[in-house]
Order: C-alpha cells, then structure tokens, then sequence
C-alpha cells in the first residue's frame, strides 16, 4: 500500500482536516490493539495516513498509550515516513504558547512504558543508534514545507518527554530547564525511539499549548486557555503537511 506519509496526532488534532476518498482500517497487531482505527486518505494526490493517538475521543491517557502497536500499524500499511504532532509546554523564552517548533532532541523522562520492539520472547535485540533522535532529511523537509506555506516554526530545540498525565510542577520543569530543555509534553517518547527500531523517517512538530510551570508570565496554567492555544496552532499544520506532500 504505497502512502506518502503518515501523521500521528496529539491533543486537539483527532482528525485530519481535508481528506479526500477516506478509508479506515482496523489494525491487528503483534503488539495489540493502536489507539484508534488508521485514516487513509487524500490530500490533493498524494495519499496519506492518519492516526489519533489518545484516540478520536481523546480517551487514552500518554502513559497508556500503546506507543507499539501504533507505530507497527503504520509501517505494516506501508508508511515510511511519519510526523508525530505534540502538545507541549514552553520552556525556553522563544517557545511561548501558539508557536510551532520542530525539535532536534529529546530526553526521556518516563517510566514503565513499553519502549521497545525487543520486549517480546524471541524477538531480535537491536540497540539504534539513536544520537539524533529525529530524521534530518524529515525535518528539514518540514522546515522548508513551514517556510513556503508562510508559517514560522522554530528549529531545533530540545523535547523533554514527562510521564504524565498530570503537568509539572515547577522544580520539575525547573530541573528539565538545567537539564537543557526546551520544551515539555508528555508523548513524545518511546514514539520515536520505536520508529527508529522500525527504520522509518520520524520528525515531531510540536504545538506550544502553554507555558510550562514557573516559565512566561503566567502565574496558574488555565485548560480553557491550553485548548484555545492548541486550537489556534493546530490551524497551522494542514498547510505545513500540504506543503510538505507537493515538495
């Protein structure tokens, strides 16, 4: 099944705007049940897939998220090349809400996550070579896409992966600060480590839902105010992704 590229959406991107000719499969696999049925579908000529990863009701919390069977339906159905969009917090002074970046690193703070395709009987033992977290081409890729669709993204930056589902407080994000990160959210591992293990071209775009605790002007993080930031970047990645498919 040839598919140009696949997307795995976060909070507040349960669909994808604009699909043409729209397909949905139920995927078994090795590793049980993704979050939700793969959307295949058009956008112009180029084929894609799409897949909501808390689900279409945004009922999967991230630390239940089965980050496995996920990635593995979407190499099984052919994608080889996949954007992963996050929510996350504001770190570092550029990354205030609404602003888009494409981070370069990422360091892992869950626990208890299966992170890998070797945690299974049998299974060959790969260790990745996982310096660079994200595909360069890929990224640059979505970078230029940014660019010609007229929509200022941040490059670079450094993606600091929490447990969730409660936010921070703010020695923690005081701590990932002295740690060197620039951005906080809580889905962005073991998704990419898994599709390294897969060999497939993997980037993340992240939506800046607020600042994290301590960080900006904000004295108390308000939801409303998240799910209207996310609303508001969520708007930007369809262009991005048309822009990106036409190359």
């Amino acid at each position: 099944m040839s598919i140009e590229l696949a997307l795995i959406g976060g909070t507040g991107l349960y669909k994808f705007p604009g699909l043409e000719d729209v397909e949905r499969y139920a995927v078994d696999t090795p590793y049980g049940h993704p979050s939700d049925s793969i959307v295949l579908g058009r956008v112009g000529n180029h084929r894609i897939a799409f897949l909501a990863r808390h689900g279409e009701g945004h009922t999967i919390p991230p630390h239940r998220v089965n980050y496995r069977a996920n990635v593995w339906a979407l190499h099984h159905l052919g994608a080889r090349r996949v954007v992963g969009v996050n929510a996350v917090g504001g770190i570092r002074e550029d990354m205030g809400p609404r602003v888009l970046a494409v981070p370069d690193q990422v360091i892992d703070y869950t626990y208890d996550r299966l992170t890998s395709f070797c945690d299974v009987a049998g299974a060959e033992v790969k260790h990745i070579d996982f310096s660079e977290p994200y595909s360069a081409t890929l990224r640059a890729d979505l970078l230029a896409a940014a660019q010609r669709a007229s929509i200022p993204v941040v490059d670079g930056g450094c993606y600091g992966a929490t447990q969730g589902p409660r936010l921070e407080t703010r020695a923690e994000i005081a701590r990932l600060r002295r740690d060197g990160c620039d951005l906080v959210g809580m889905t962005g591992m073991p998704e990419a480590a898994l599709a390294r293990e897969l060999e497939l071209d993997y980037a993340c775009v992240a939506l800046v839902a607020n600042w994290a605790a301590g960080c900006g002007d904000e004295i108390e993080i308000s939801l409303p105010e998240i799910f209207a930031n996310l609303e508001n970047a969520t708007r930007q990645v369809p262009p991005i992704v048309a822009a990106l498919l036409a190359g």
